[in-house]
Formats: structure tokens, sequence, C-alpha cells
């Protein structure tokens, strides 16, 4: 039974592989060659027949289109060393790969095989599926793609050394940038005003016009995330920070003027440029412990969250000459009573439902549509603006522009002036706030960029990123050039893990993204379009995927308990994140030394605790100066 079975097998595949040589010109004589080279098979066949050259196989499909069918597969690009990923990294465990040992064991294997018949057969039966899947193992061995024709570009980002493909990268930065386009936006909504409005107004009334402030988001954001990926090689992109913008806005420009507010940005980021090269900065995030880095992430996004409600009407203040204890309500009465604030509620369910459904873009897709809807209401019922009539526009009307691109109006560029808030306000005051600013900054890009690390497999057992000290450098440069350009500081954006789950490892994807940046530059008049209403749902979705970390904090132990949970509610409900990150530092150091572990806590902890317990003080102490 073995002879006749074992040949008609080996004659279908030589037959088949006899017609797809013909099939790509090959010749009858070459053909006749590569079988009078062949095995002859045949009853007796001892089974030392080597495997197929699978280099003819390469030949006849064009080795660049069997490349880029693996890299759909998925045979390239999962690991492997250098310009070789391979899908393993044994080649014993290879079929097609014959070793020594195996040609040695042949002969005895094939003796063996011999005196039984019956079980000769299942060997042969067996031989089909091996064969058949002998050539991806063989194609997986080949370079890839990106390795052979784009070795400079794999050799400098390191692709596919971490596993990565070109256009995985390509891919990821893609949709990096959709998930984080809204920031261009959402920051002129947040800093920026209109002309003549008490919106974002400054000490002197002046106001940085939206259109403005969106070129130089873009501006910043591209160029940024452009030298990030070329310097740390991470796929981080940084644009505008939403908690300091905000701190900004809230808190330092009703003392001093925009030049002079962008003015502490600048010495902000040089303080962070200074402590990322000493190790400072370092040293400090790995004393705080990991329930406060939790924390101090999740109360930002609360801080976020209770912007977006407030800036869409959905909670409003309530005037104290009402006479009520009660600070805040929803809407008018407790009730959506105005057309935008509906959109709010309309734009809020509609990137949830988009965030549910993973579609790529889905914050940005979201403000489009809800935005369309803002424009076509505004045509049809003429609400027209808030600051004129009751349930009008928050801030920006949406009516159709002009034209939708045109030159970016960058004179907001270099609009700074360094040292007048020292002045205006006093060396004190001043610092107080440079002191809030660093310590907003601080946290929030170590605690992004070690999540980030982690999920895309850069870091290390211990959760550390190689090469971190060029990246806190970048971007610590990030507040400098924000604060020079008047966008505010820039820092690492947690929606760079949007792109991270396409594939990118590398900082080739931030290439991608900053160059999009840089187009988005261009586009500037669309964004005075876009009402606020149609935009701070996005701040709610932000807020509800930093709200995450609270995952990680053992609510069960009050020690831990009470400083998270102080840390978290005091950023939204004194609208300010240094109060939030101050009140968590104090109230975990009290807490540890009433559990009887006060020798547990990093002096660094202390030493902080103690800063901030000064900082909150600072009216009294001023008052005893004075």
């Amino acid at each position: 039974m073995r002879g006749p079975v074992a040949a008609s097998r080996r004659g279908a595949l030589e037959e088949e592989d006899s017609r797809a040589r013909y099939a790509d010109g090959e010749t009858d004589k070459t053909h006749s060659q590569r079988a009078a080279a062949a095995p002859s098979g045949g009853p007796h066949d001892d089974g030392r027949h080597q495997p197929r050259d699978h280099a003819d196989d390469d030949h006849r499909l064009g080795r660049p289109q069997r490349l880029r069918q693996l890299g759909d597969l998925g045979f390239i690009g999962h690991g492997g060393q250098g310009n070789f990923p391979l899908v393993t990294s044994d080649p014993s465990s290879d079929p097609t790969q014959p070793s020594n040992s195996d040609a040695q064991s042949a002969e005895p294997s094939a003796q063996s095989a011999e005196p039984s018949a019956q079980s000769a057969e299942p060997s042969a039966q067996s031989a089909e599926p091996s064969a058949q899947s002998a050539e991806p193992s063989a194609q997986s061995a080949q370079p890839a793609e990106p390795a052979r024709r784009f070795g400079a570009v794999d050799r400098f980002f390191k692709v596919s050394e971490r596993g990565s493909t070109l256009s995985r990268e390509m891919r990821g930065g893609l949709v990096t940038f959709f998930t984080m386009a809204y920031i261009v936006v959402l920051n002129p909504i947040i800093i920026g005003g209109i002309p003549g409005e008490s919106k974002n107004a400054d000490v002197l009334g002046n106001v940085l016009p939206i259109a403005q402030v969106a070129a130089v988001t873009a501006l910043v954001a591209g160029v940024m995330s452009i030298i990030f990926g070329l310097v740390a090689n991470y796929p981080f992109a940084i644009a505008t920070g939403l908690g300091i913008n905000s701190l900004l806005a809230v808190t330092i420009v009703p003392e001093v003027t925009w030049p002079e507010a962008m003015g502490l940005v600048v010495v902000d980021g040089i303080i962070i440029v200074i402590l990322a090269i000493t190790g400072f900065r370092t040293a400090v995030f790995n004393a705080v412990p990991a329930e406060l880095k939790a924390a101090i992430a999740a109360g930002i996004g609360c801080f976020v969250a209770f912007i977006g409600f407030v800036d869409a009407g959905f909670v409003r203040r309530i005037p104290d000459a009402a006479g009520t204890t009660t600070p805040v309500q929803l809407g008018f009465g407790n009730s959506i009573t105005t057309v935008p604030t509906l959109i709010f509620v309309i734009g809020v369910l509609l990137m949830g439902a988009l965030m549910v459904m993973k579609v790529p873009g889905g914050l940005l897709l979201g403000i489009i549509i809800t935005t369309i809807i803002s424009i076509i209401l505004e045509s049809t019922l003429h609400l027209g603006s808030g600051a004129e009539k009751q349930g009008g526009w928050s801030l920006s009307v949406p009516k159709i522009p002009d034209s939708a691109g045109g030159l970016p109006d960058l004179s907001l560029v270099g609009n700074v002036d360094l040292f007048g808030a020292f002045t205006r306000i006093g060396v004190l005051a001043a610092c107080v706030f440079v002191f809030a600013l660093v310590l907003s900054n601080f946290f929030d890009a170590m605690g992004t960029m070690t999540g980030l690390g982690r999920e895309a497999g850069l870091a290390d057992d211990k959760g550390n990123l190689p090469g971190v000290g060029k990246a806190l450098v970048v971007e610590g440069t990030g507040a400098i050039v924000g604060g020079v350009a008047s966008s505010s500081s820039n820092t690492v954006f947690v929606e760079s893990a949007s792109g991270i789950a396409e594939g990118a490892r590398t900082g080739l994807a931030n290439i991608v993204t900053g160059g999009l940046f840089i187009v988005a530059m261009f586009l500037t008049p669309l964004y005075e379009v876009i009402p606020s209403e149609a935009v701070a749902p996005a701040l709610v979705i932000v807020g509800a995927l930093m709200m995450g970390q609270v995952t990680r904090i053992d609510f069960t132990k009050f020690e831990y308990a009470l400083p998270v949970f102080l840390t978290i509610v005091t950023m939204p409900f004194t609208y300010s994140i240094a109060n939030g990150i101050g009140v968590g530092f104090i109230s975990w150091v009290v807490m540890a030394a009433a559990a009887g572990k006060a020798r547990k806590v990093h002096p660094l902890m202390w030493a902080i605790a103690i800063v901030f317990a000064l900082y909150f003080a600072r009216e009294p102490i001023s008052n005893l100066i004075s």
C-alpha cells in the first residue's frame, strides 16, 4: 500500500509544480532538467530527498510581491532581529531548514519504517501538508520589504528591530492624528477669544484670536511631534496639553497679560528641561507611589470633563443673589432648555458610541458631525451668540465661512514677555504660578509616557523606558516652543495610544502625525465655525478615558483611598490641577504617618508635601513678609 500511495501523492505534487513553472514561461528543457535532478520517488524511496528550491518560487512570484503577501498575512514584522524578522527563532523547528542531524537520522528512520507498512502510510499522508506548509515557512525567512527597499529608514527608526513595518508606522501615525486633531479646534476654545468679549480676556481686556491660536497650535504640534520622533524615536505625538492651557485661562491670565502668561510658560519649560537633564525629574517621578500617579491622571480627567460641561452650558453657575446653597445646576432650572446644550448632549452620546465601535478618529468625526448639525440649526433658527441673548451659542456662532483654507496667521509667534509677570504681580506671586505650571506639566507627561511605553511594549521589566532622558528633554522643549508661539505648553498626548493600537512602535509614526498637523495649519478658517458645544463632548470623552486609571488603585486600604479621592475631586471642585496634586501629596504623607508607615514614604514626597503646604499658605506668608 505504501508504494502506490506515496507515488501518487508525489506525482500530484510534481504535476502541480510543473504547471506553475510552465505558467510562468519556463521551457520544457528547464523542466526536464529539474525533473532529472529531482528524486525518483518510487516504492523504494529511502526518504532522503531534499525540499524544493524556494528561491525559484521567489523568482516565479516576484520577491517583493511575495513579501507584501507575507506582511498582509502577518508572517513578517512580529519579532526577530535586525532586518530579518522571523516567525520562529529556532531554526530546528522549521521543517524547510534541514540540518546535519536530520540528514543523519533520515536513513535510520527510513529503515525503521520499512518493516511496518501500516505505519508508513500515515507518514506518506502527512507528507502533503508538510510540503504545503514548507513554502510559508521559507517565505518567512526572507527579509522584510521595508528593510530591503528602505534600509536607511528602517535602521534609523529601528522599525524591523521593534517588530513593526513601514505600513504599520504610517497607519499608526495617521490614526494618532485623527484621534488628537481635535486639539486644533479645542485649544482655541480654551484659551482663545473674540475681540471685545470678556471670555478668556487678560488683565488688560485683550484676547488671543481663535484663528491665530488654531494656526500656532497646529504649527507647534507638527514641529514638536516630528522632533520627538527623530530624537526620542517613540510613537508619542506632542500637542498642547489640556491641563496647562486651562490653568492659564482660568487662574493666571486674569492677573497678567497673555504675552506675560506665555513668558511664564517658557520659564516653566526651561525648568522642566533642566530637571530632565539633571535626572531630578525621573527621581521624583519614581518617588511618587503608583496609586497617587493614577489619581493625578484621573483627577485631570475629571477636571477636563468639568470644563467641557461648563463650556457647553450643561453645568451652569447659580447667582449668589438667588440665596441658595447650591453652587451649580444643570442647564437653566435643572433642565436642558437650549438648542446648543442639546447639541452637546447629542455629541457626548455620538462620540461615546463611536469610541465603543472603535471607529478610527471617532472624536474628530463626532466634532465634524455635530458641527454640521449646528450649522444647519443656526441657519434655520438663527440662535446667534449667547452673549447677546439667552439660548445662543457659548462662543463661536456656527456659520459657513467665506473660505475653507488659506495662509495661516502666525502673528502670535514671538509675542511673549519673558519677565513681564514678575514685574506686574511681583516675584513671589509669579514664582507661585511657575511652580503650579511645573507641577501640572511634571507629572502629566511622565505618567503618560510610562503608560504609552508599557502599552507599546517598549518598557523594561521595571516599567522604565530606554533613553527616556532624551524624551523628557524634548518634551520639556515643547513647553518652551509652545510658550514662544503662544499656543501654551506642549506635552505628550495620551491619544497616541490609538496609533500604538494600530501597530506604531517607532518615531516614524510621529513624522506622519507631525506632517499632517503642518497641513492642518492651512485650514484654520474652518475652525472659527465650530461652536464650543460641538467640541466640549470630546473633553468629556477624554475625561472618561483618563478616569480609567482608578482601576489601578486599591480603595480597600483607606490610607490609599482618602489621598486618592481628595486628589481626584479637588481638581474639578477647585478648578485647579495644582490644588489637586498638592492636596494629594499632603494627605498621602499624613495618612502614611498615621498608619505607621512614615519611614516607607520617600524623602522627596515629604519635601514636596512641605513645599505644597507653603504654596497653600502663600497668602498669609506674603502678608507676613510685607
